[in-house]
């Protein structure tokens, strides 16, 4: 996957292109009118530092909680994927489907962006989208490169603007919203070493609800606590709510649903 900047405050949330992805993603998702029948998938797991989870979901689809990449950071934690197989590499089907990109987002559990590892355990339930659909994905994963490659005009000012190109390029990728599948990644227990630094005004509420929820706390050797803290460990409950004709692997049981608004 590629690597992201993550260091100091949101600074991407406030770009003019993530701020315009937000606003036209909700309305997208508020104007499109759900699916009647969905087949509900629902997943235990548990995943330690740098190991990876995975669980073919069906036609050919994979779904990985994924550790984030190592960097001199010490960032821990892990991502959320939803890929084919074999893998098409990025960006995955979770990715675009889930906005905004290229920030703060419910798909990334981690000490990253400024938060610590209480602050990751206590966003929690995540919710997300996905696509579903392989031919789609093939298109938005060349429209969020050429996006990324050619989607923002830098000023002289340093300040950045959407291009032609590259507006034309996200509202193809929002139109995708109102076929995407939806999913939700509950945290059930963890263990951490939680950071020592004061939270960030934009975790205020997720560094109380983790300090309310069940984890464990690792010791830590004096002198070693640093700012973000570390994720060891967690257990997971997944919840996919895939298309009504969806063709499930043997052995994984779905229950027939309303899709989520």
């Amino acid at each position: 996957m590629r690597a992201r900047i993550k260091d100091g405050p949101v600074r991407a949330w406030r770009s003019g292109c993530v701020l315009f992805a937000i606003s036209a993603v909700a309305v997208a998702q508020s104007s499109a009118a759900p699916a009647s029948s969905c087949q509900r998938l629902i997943l235990e797991g548990q995943v330690s530092t740098g190991q990876q989870w995975r669980s073919a979901i069906g036609q050919g689809w994979v779904f990985r909680v994924q550790p984030i990449p190592a960097s001199p950071s010490g960032y821990t934690g892990w991502d959320l994927v939803v890929d084919r197989e074999p893998p098409a590499g990025y960006p995955d089907a979770l990715l675009l489907a889930t906005l905004p990109y290229d920030s703060i987002n419910e798909r990334e559990i981690g000490t990253t962006f400024g938060l610590r590892a209480q602050d990751a355990i206590g966003w929690n339930p995540r919710t997300f989208r996905f696509l579903t659909d392989p031919r789609q994905f093939r298109d938005a994963q060349q429209w969020l490169l050429e996006f990324e490659r050619n989607g923002s005009a830098q000023r002289p000012n340093g300040q950045r603007e959407n291009s032609r190109s590259g507006t034309a390029d996200l509202a193809r990728l929002l139109a995708l919203q109102e076929e995407a599948s939806s999913g939700e990644f509950r945290i059930l227990d963890a263990r951490i070493v939680p950071g020592i630094a004061d939270p960030k005004p934009y975790a205020q509420a997720w560094a109380l609800a983790g300090s309310r929820m069940q984890h464990e706390v690792e010791p830590v050797t004096p002198g070693q606590a640093n700012a973000q803290g570390k994720l060891v460990w967690m257990r997971f409950s997944l919840t996919l709510w895939l298309p009504a004709r969806w063709r499930l692997p043997a052995g994984l049981p779905a229950v027939r649903i309303g899709c989520p608004a």
